[in-house]
């Protein structure tokens, strides 16, 4: 990988490619996939990755909202897009854009089909999600009559998947919940299909539901946290890649001795001589204050460097004593060596939280095979 100069968030293709072909090895060569993308790709890059993704033969991408479907389809995206959390507000752009919307109550699922008729759509392709556990979203076993209702006989939209989301497939001590999540999607879907007289796909497992749950495929199953390298789990995470690596380097470096504070508020205060570095990057770039006062660390030249103080705006001061380093030396966030999911532990937090709050200021560089 190439050297850097500045703070910068290194995305390897190659290992996206690993990750994905890992994934749909786990599923029947008949099952179609589904890759998340919303969040600016887990704060990646939205485009680079569905270019890639649509290049490796992924049936499907996903978004959370319209305005993510639309940056895709502004930059050549043709694959189908699943919009997650539509709003009626966006219904226009959702049709213009041919992005599909995820229907999942009564005031949306009417709505959409207003619009719909309005710009004279003919069997428009819409996502019907029922709740089954995880109470967030989603149509509820009772509402399926309405649901059926609502679709006999309108030309204006045709149901492409019936879906709901698992609430805790990483955790085999929930497996009973999870299976019982199973059984109702099951239920609901075939009594939907009846209903309807035809048979959409249907999808229910995410990443760890794919590792637990491949009896429950269906028709297609949907990955996100796995595709960039992260698998909630440590048997699963040995076998996949990180694609992303989070850089920085050091700008200055101090020498304080006892007693001398470092940093906002005098938060943390030295109890003997020390040497500190300061790096390029804070909450503004995604790395909260949470992080700071020693509950995380940076990797420099493979030894650990906790974060020292309190996280400021635009930098970070870490303890570097006994550390042989430079100013302009690299320091590693997360990445290949060190992984968000580690980096994000000392603040009792998770991978997706730090991958997807990194700053658009940060600079991506992507690295291709």
């Amino acid at each position: 990988m190439s050297k850097i100069g500045e703070t910068t968030l290194q995305l390897d293709l190659t290992a996206l490619e690993h990750n994905f072909r890992y994934l749909r090895a786990k599923i029947a060569p008949t099952t179609k996939f589904l890759a998340v993308v919303k969040a600016f790709a887990y704060g990646s890059d939205m485009v680079a990755i569905a270019q890639k993704m649509e290049q490796l033969g992924a049936d499907y991408l996903a978004v959370a909202y319209a305005k993510e479907g639309s940056l895709l389809r502004d930059a050549g995206i043709k694959t189908p897009i699943l919009v997650l959390h539509p709003l009626p507000a966006n219904f226009d752009e959702i049709i213009d854009r041919c992005l599909e919307p995820s229907l999942y109550s009564k005031k949306i699922l009417t709505e959409f089909l207003d619009v719909a008729k309005a710009k004279n759509q003919k069997g428009y392709p819409v996502h019907i999600k029922f709740n089954t556990g995880l109470n967030r979203l989603g149509f509820n076993e009772t509402d399926i009559d309405f649901v059926a209702e609502q679709l006999t006989d309108k030309k204006e939209i045709k149901v492409t998947s019936l879906f709901s989301h698992l609430a805790a497939s990483e955790d085999m001590d929930e497996k009973p919940f999870s299976l019982n999540q199973i059984n109702t999607f099951k239920k609901i879907s075939q009594k939907l299909i009846q209903k309807l007289g035809y048979a959409p796909m249907r999808h229910m497992l995410n990443t760890s539901g794919i590792i637990n749950y491949p009896e429950a495929q269906f028709e297609m199953v949907r990955s996100g946290i796995g595709l960039y390298g992260y698998g909630n789990d440590a048997g699963v995470d040995s076998q996949l890649k990180p694609i992303a690596s989070l850089k920085t380097i050091i700008s200055q470096i101090h020498h304080i001795e006892a007693h001398e504070t470092v940093g906002y508020n005098r938060a943390f205060t030295s109890e003997s001589s020390r040497k500190t570095a300061t790096l390029p990057l804070g909450h503004a770039d995604g790395i909260g204050r949470q992080y700071g006062n020693g509950k995380a660390s940076v990797l420099i030249h493979g030894k650990q460097a906790p974060i020292i103080g309190n996280v400021c705006m635009d930098m970070i001061m870490v303890d570097v004593t006994g550390i042989d380093c430079k100013e302009g030396d690299e320091a590693i966030v997360f990445g290949q060596n060190k992984s968000a999911e580690d980096f994000a532990a000392g603040a009792k937090t998770i991978s997706y939280e730090i991958l997807t709050a990194i700053s658009q200021r940060v600079k991506r560089e992507i690295i291709a095979s």
